[in-house]
């Protein structure tokens, strides 16, 4: 009897041991995926803002150009908004499930990697 008893101890013991590192490994692979997840976010923020600048005063530049060639500076500034509409309408309604599919799987791969 005290075989038994002595053995339900060990294997009580043995499942609690388990079942915390279990728990441990599964917050570190967490932590693993956190962190690689962040790290890949963060430089591509920095070079987004980066090119969102330069595309700003590009757009900027190319605006006050075009509205002085064609006469009101505002023309400039209608004909870069019309080329953006027309550029997303087209992404839009043609290359709408490419971009959802590709950022899925992009999303999927980080996550499984």
């Amino acid at each position: 009897m005290e075989d038994n008893t002595n053995a339900i101890e060990t294997l009580f013991e043995n499942a609690t041991d388990y079942s915390k590192t279990s728990f441990e490994l599964i917050k570190l692979k967490t932590i693993d995926k956190t962190s690689d997840v962040i790290s890949t976010i963060i430089p591509h923020s920095i070079v987004f803002v980066f090119v969102a600048s330069c595309m700003l005063f590009l757009n900027l530049g190319l605006a006050f150009w075009f509205g002085e060639m064609l006469g009101q500076v505002f023309y400039g500034f209608f004909l870069i908004a019309a080329f953006y509409i027309v550029l997303g309408t087209v992404l839009h309604f043609f290359m709408h499930t490419w971009l959802k599919k590709m950022i899925q799987n992009y999303i999927i791969k980080q996550a499984f990697k």
